[in-house]
């Protein structure tokens, strides 16, 4: 197969950018260069590892860039510019571009958004999109400008939450939701030789998804089942949510299960062996999957027959 006639530089980092990098190869575009975030120490060895995209990049013997940053960078924007780009593909790549970078290639540069914007600019689309009860999120492709995912929209693809959506499962969803509506822009790009249509945001309806701290894990018992539910669902794997025993003990919350029944004792108290908690306004949270401090994850029943948490007590 003839290589499609755009030189595109890829820009991403983390698991989500890949299937969007491996379409662009399987598609034959001409890939100029690829830009990741540099190498960084990872896991409890802290050994140094590539980023994803970087290793697929590598794997297809094509140039990779890490800059740890473009800004006052010169000689960074310098060799941006010297690929001589149609284009290029940005992807959660992790850093700011400044508008150098942004007008050098030709058609500019095109953004995979993990969010149906202007709903969840910002770092954690995927996260605050169950977090907060939406019933729909999606990928946008925008067109990118100076501001923080404000620029005008191409194409939206829509995908429904579930009761049981993670945020494991929706980052998979769009991620290649994404790689496929990336290869329909591209093509109408070639088709027309023209910088794709596109939407202009409504400010007034954006909201922000910034980036997420340990803290955010932390369980509230005041707060109802379903809240507590979407949480768990949303902040797994990172940065997890938890609470802690009578004896100030941590346990990270794996997965949990809204329940129809209801109870009255104090938001947070550990009421059966099952692992059945009350939450806020009555409503009951089942413990499913649970990881007691410096254990392995175990089943909430597991945890109580093992005396790692006793009925009755009150969970904060």
């Amino acid at each position: 197969m003839a290589k499609a006639p755009l030189k595109i530089v890829f820009m991403g980092t983390p698991d989500f950018s890949v299937p969007a990098l491996q379409t662009l190869i399987d598609t034959e575009y001409e890939i100029a260069a690829v830009y990741t975030q540099p190498p960084r120490p990872k896991g409890r060895g802290k050994n140094v590892q590539k980023s994803p995209v970087h290793l697929l990049a590598e794997e297809n013997n094509i140039d990779v860039f890490t800059p740890p940053s473009f800004k006052k960078n010169k000689d960074a924007i310098a060799k941006f510019k010297n690929h001589n780009a149609d284009i290029a593909i940005v992807a959660a790549y992790g850093l700011i571009l400044p508008e150098e970078v942004l007008n050098a290639p030709a058609y500019g540069c095109l953004n995979i958004h993990a969010s149906l914007l202007p709903k969840w600019r910002g770092a954690a689309p995927i996260q605050y999109s169950i977090w907060k009860g939406d019933d729909i999120s999606g990928v946008t492709i925008m067109q990118m400008e100076k501001g923080l995912d404000t620029g005008p929209m191409i194409v939206k693809t829509e995908t429904p939450i579930t009761d049981t959506t993670t945020a494991q499962s929706l980052h998979d969803t769009l991620a290649r939701q994404g790689a496929d509506a990336l290869v329909k822009v591209l093509g109408n790009i070639c088709k027309t030789e023209k910088k794709p249509h596109s939407e202009k945001q409504n400010d007034a309806d954006s909201s922000y998804a910034s980036m997420l701290k340990k803290e955010d894990g932390k369980i509230n018992w005041h707060q109802t089942a379903k809240e507590i539910n979407r949480q768990v669902r949303a902040l797994n794997p990172w940065p997890g949510t938890y609470f802690e025993n009578s004896l100030g003990k941590r346990f990270k919350v794996k997965s949990a299960i809204v329940l129809d029944e209801s109870g009255d004792e104090s938001p947070g108290t550990l009421v059966t062996k099952a692992g059945n908690v009350v939450c806020g306004q009555g409503t009951l949270l089942k413990l499913d999957m649970i990881q007691p401090e410096n254990k392995q994850a175990m089943s909430a029943e597991a945890a109580i027959n093992g005396n790692y948490l006793e009925t009755g007590t009150v969970l904060t």
